[in-house]
């Protein structure tokens, strides 16, 4: 069952802000190149349930593979947060990096693996 609970984080130089409705008991690793090299443990939400509080006009992007997502990082510090694209059901989905939420020990989650590399 999915428990969503309000989610704060950012970027490690603090410029990118954001705050979220999510579950992160619902996080999951990828091993793709990306995702593997990061060291991303993910959680997903709708979009219409993440906002951005700062730092806009601080962010760029990365796209690869095919180009799907919109992987969302801070210019200053080079952290990225979260990402934006479209889920499989075609809703415009975050994708929030649980390691850039406030107070979260990481310890305590299960992440689901993704074998990424075979998609």
């Amino acid at each position: 069952m999915t428990e969503l609970k309000t989610l704060t984080g950012g970027c490690h130089c603090g410029v990118v802000r954001f705050e979220a409705e999510a579950d992160p008991n619902q996080a999951m690793e990828c091993n793709c190149s990306h995702c593997q090299r990061k060291g991303f443990i993910l959680t997903f939400t709708p979009a219409e349930k993440f906002h951005l509080l700062s730092g806009a006009d601080k962010l760029t992007e990365y796209r690869f593979n095919k180009r799907a997502i919109a992987h969302r990082f801070c210019s200053v510090c080079g952290v990225q947060p979260f990402g934006m694209g479209t889920g499989p059901d075609g809703t415009e989905t975050a994708a929030i990096n649980l390691r850039c939420i406030d107070d979260i020990d990481i310890a305590t989650l299960s992440p689901q693996k993704v074998d990424g590399k075979s998609y």
